[in-house]
Parts: C-alpha cells; structure tokens; sequence
C-alpha cells in the first residue's frame, strides 16, 4: 500500500494535489500543532474538505498533545485511519477504542527513539502501526534504517498470529528505501517528497508499489 503525504504538496492546491495521486490507496495527513512537535500544519477543517474533494481513503496522522480530545473527531468526519503518538497519550488503549467507536481505524505511532516492546501487549487494541523512520516534524529527512527491527518484531507476531494489524512507515521513503522496508515486512509506505516532488504522481505511486512488492515477493521466497 502507498500512501502519499500532503505535506510535501502545494498547499495553496490541496484538492488537485489529492486528485494528482488517483490509485494510491491511502492520502497520508499530518496534522501538527506546534506543541507535539516544532510544526504547524494542516487541521480538522482542512481534512473536512479534503473528504469532499476525493475518494481515497483519508490516513490521518496527528502530531499532537492531548490524542484523547482531538483524534475522536477525525474519526467522526469520515477518517479511514486517524494515528496518534505512543508518547503523547496517557491511556492510549482508551483513545484507540474512542477512534473505533467513531468510525475510523485505530493506529499507533512511536518516534525513532522510541522502544516497542512496552507497546506491543497494546497493540491488539490497534489496526495500525506506524514506525516512524524520521524524527517527526518535517518532511524531507533521511530515512534511519535502526528503525526497521522494530517493523520486523510486530512481522514476527503478526505472522505468527499472536497480532492483526497493518504495519506502516513514514519518513524518507523513496525507490531505494521503500526495499528496505519492505524487506523488514512493512505493509503501507507513506511517500512525501519522493511522489510530490515528481512530476507524474500517479505515476510515481504505481512504480513505489512495484519495488514494494517485488522486494517483498523476494524476502517471502527465501
């Protein structure tokens, strides 16, 4: 799965940049509020009229403090898939279970430097997992390989049936990286500057959906 992040979109043209990626299966959203992380971006509102503008499912990604007061509403204006951060809610098993409650797919993000193993009990309560493979914030860094083993702790549980969630990385994904990841098991690819920074988007998502899964045909063969 591709999903191609916003933020490295014309602001000033949101709903044609959305429309410029027609096939992908998720539009990745970070929301950021300049508490959570040093970052102001995108809010509810926007997102209200991003659901009016396409089809493809809305992947919300908030950036935020308080995810107990914030995130519900996301779910409740039609989000597929509304994450919070590992590190910013104090119950976040009652967070994810309000996200389902309105409507949308839970997911869980942790930052680089963040250890899974506290998390992974909780991860039953989630549909999603997004490891962060930058330090969020802003788009354009460099992917941080260290960040992969968690990718292949949750794989492991995951196929071995003790989890069922989709496993998704955000953060310095290109042609290159996206093997990597996918390699490590890792299902969804969020693609900021690698997709808008082309000029055919569509394009460009088709051909990450490519390697993705060619790298992970080859891992699965071994």
């Amino acid at each position: 799965m591709i999903a191609p992040s916003i933020l490295s979109a014309d602001f000033a043209r949101l709903a044609d940049e959305v429309r410029a990626v027609e096939g992908a299966d998720w539009v990745h959203v970070d929301v950021m509020d300049n508490h959570f992380v040093p970052n102001l971006t995108l809010g509810l509102p926007v997102v209200q009229s991003l659901l009016k503008a396409t089809d493809i499912p809305m992947d919300c990604h908030l950036m935020i403090d308080d995810p107990a007061r914030w995130a519900p509403p996301y779910a409740e204006a039609g989000a597929h898939n509304v994450t919070f951060h590992a590190e910013a809610a104090d119950d976040p098993i009652a967070v994810a279970r309000d996200i389902r409650a309105a409507g949308a797919k839970a997911g869980l993000s942790v930052k680089p430097g963040t250890p899974i193993e506290p998390y992974l009990e909780i991860l039953r309560e989630f549909d999603t997992l997004l490891v962060m493979s930058v330090e969020p914030g802003f788009g354009g860094q460099s992917f941080i390989p260290e960040v992969l083993a968690k990718a292949r702790a949750v794989r492991r549980l995951v196929d071995a049936g003790e989890l069922r969630l989709l496993i998704e990385i955000d953060g310095g994904i290109n042609m290159d990286t996206i093997e990597q990841a996918a390699e490590a098991g890792v299902d969804c690819f969020v693609a900021g500057s690698s997709v808008y920074g082309t000029p055919d988007r569509a394009a460009t998502v088709e051909k990450l959906r490519r390697v993705a899964a060619a790298a992970a045909a080859t891992q699965t063969a071994r």
